[in-house]
């Protein structure tokens, strides 16, 4: 399908662009660890909409964007409070493949719309409190449960139980109500096969098509083991050169590993991404309980040394980061002047889809 040339950007974006230019941008941490230490129980979960509902739903995070918005408006404004620039709303399982199984498919669409606003409403505090402050939301597109290039049964190698036509199909509706509910970006995140994220890239280019507006888009994907490698087996680079057509805001690395872990894998991108670089990672590697032990100081004097080699662009956490590491993380990269960004070849483009730049 032929792109329309004429599709504009919103107008946070020059704003985006702007602040990128000037400085590294600060993301905000964890949303499953912190609503987990939260405690929400089956009742909150269930909250009066869901009462007789015919499965349990504790553990369903997204499903608080509807019966308890007050805990992730609360997370929100504590990372806001730790000077985030960036929200990430509360929708990284808000598609239908996700939410069935909690038998909430038909809710997606509603859970990610309720999630986007959340973040959305807090940030527009955040802004009317301090008018020379300006945060943005990213409406997060997750991975889901489902791979669209391996097989689950290891007796049937060819076997897959999603096609990309059924991904795209939920990463359009995904997409479509991030979009409705505010965001200002759609973040691509937790890219553990390219081949899904692609699905999600060609759905959210089709929702851009059909509302007439661009919005920023970043991809981030997980390097799943010290080989480097993504589950589906690419390395940093045949993961840049397989999403770099869609000319991304920023391209970076996210969950799984701690910062130790992903230092060389950051310097790797860096050294390839003709696009802003951006990197979240999880506060170490999880215990044996499944807890994160690595301290805000920590954290931050990692993404501070990356940010001081002129590595990255926006820095942030992932799984077992708390506002205090955000905080933390911020102080570490004040004054550090962002990653100068590569020159994209101009071969680079899909019909008459053009690279993020709004500058004259």
């Amino acid at each position: 399908m032929k792109r329309k040339t004429d599709t504009s950007f919103r107008p946070a974006a020059a704003a985006l662009e702007a602040l990128a230019a000037e400085r590294i941008l600060v993301m905000d941490g964890a949303m499953g660890t912190m609503i987990q230490a939260a405690g929400p129980t089956e009742e909150d979960f269930r909250g009066d909409a869901f009462a007789r509902h015919d499965r349990p739903l504790q553990g369903d995070n997204d499903l608080l964007n509807l019966t308890r918005p007050d805990i992730v408006r609360g997370i929100h404004d504590a990372n806001l409070a730790a000077g985030a620039d960036i929200l990430k709303a509360n929708t990284f399982n808000a598609n239908a493949i996700s939410q069935a199984d909690y038998g909430l498919a038909y809710h997606a669409a509603e859970i990610a719309r309720a999630g986007t606003r959340i973040a959305r409403d807090a940030a527009d505090a955040a802004m009317a409190a301090d008018p020379a402050r300006r945060v943005f939301v990213a409406g997060v597109l997750g991975p889901t449960n489902r791979t669209a290039s391996i097989s689950p049964d290891v007796n049937d190698p060819g076997y897959r139980n999603v096609t990309f036509d059924e991904l795209v199909a939920i990463y359009r509706e995904n997409a479509d109500a991030v979009v409705a509910g505010g965001a200002d970006i759609v973040l691509v995140e937790t890219v553990f096969d390219t081949l899904n994220a692609k699905a999600a890239l060609f759905a959210v280019e089709d929702s851009f098509e059909a509302l007439g507006f661009r919005l920023p888009v970043i991809v981030s994907g997980t390097i799943t083991d010290r080989s480097g490698r993504t589950l589906s087996g690419q390395t940093v680079e045949a993961f840049w050169t397989s999403v770099q057509h869609i000319r991304p805001f920023a391209i970076g690395l996210n969950c799984a590993l701690g910062a130790e872990q992903l230092a060389p894998f950051v310097a790797d991108l860096s050294s390839v991404a003709a696009a802003r670089v951006s990197v979240h990672p999880n506060a170490g590697l999880p215990n044996a309980f499944g807890g994160y032990d690595e301290t805000p100081e920590q954290t931050a004097a990692f993404l501070g040394a990356w940010a001081r080699d002129g590595l990255v662009n926006i820095v942030g956490g992932c799984c077992g980061t708390t506002p205090a590491h955000i905080a933390a993380i911020r102080s570490s990269v004040e004054g550090a002047a962002p990653r100068r960004v590569p020159e994209a070849p101009a071969s680079l483009s899909l019909s008459g889809l053009e690279p993020f730049h709004l500058a004259a």
